[in-house]
């Protein structure tokens, strides 16, 4: 890979960091333990567009600064893990975000975030039932970054302009 290249990587994966980390610090409800944001949706995104250790990389830096800065530290470890495991169940070697799967690919990433959460709520409350109260809104947080997730897919995959932009090369 040439240097060219290597900066336009590092510069994509910085950009959807920095989305991942706005839409989840500012674009969130609070919830009994945490909060619901659609940053997922742009984690997402990111995993469709860049390659997977790059999509790691900006799931882990966006969501973990927007716990770390938000008042959440105690999450970041969690975070750090979950969503980078979850932006390994996309491709970015397909023609089209919104591809067959990229779609299949929510159902392991749902489930990472949701029982990830789950896990690491048990693990930090020392708990295995309060921590049941929180899968409604991760759930919920999964939903609503799925929707988003399609939305924003489906402009880039029909707007020639956007898709030179999310290109690879």
């Amino acid at each position: 890979m040439n240097t060219k290249e290597r900066t336009r990587l590092l510069t994509r994966t910085a950009l959807f960091a920095a989305l991942i980390y706005l839409f989840t610090a500012y674009f969130h409800v609070p919830s009994h333990t945490g909060y619901t944001h659609i940053g997922d949706a742009f984690l997402y995104l990111a995993a469709c567009l860049l390659p997977p250790g790059y999509a790691s990389a900006a799931g882990a830096l966006g969501a973990g600064l927007a716990d770390l800065l938000s008042g959440y530290a105690i999450w970041l470890p969690g975070t750090i893990v979950i969503k980078s495991l979850a932006a390994l169940c996309f491709s970015a070697s397909t023609r089209r975000i919104l591809c067959k799967r990229n779609l299949l690919a929510l159902i392991p990433a749902w489930a990472l975030c949701i029982g990830g959460y789950y896990l690491y709520e048990c693990f930090i409350t020392g708990n295995l039932i309060a921590p049941l109260a929180g899968i409604p809104g991760y759930l919920t947080q999964s939903l609503l970054s799925t929707a988003v997730y399609v939305a924003v897919a489906t402009v880039f995959d029909t707007a020639p302009a956007l898709k030179t932009l999310a290109s690879h090369s």
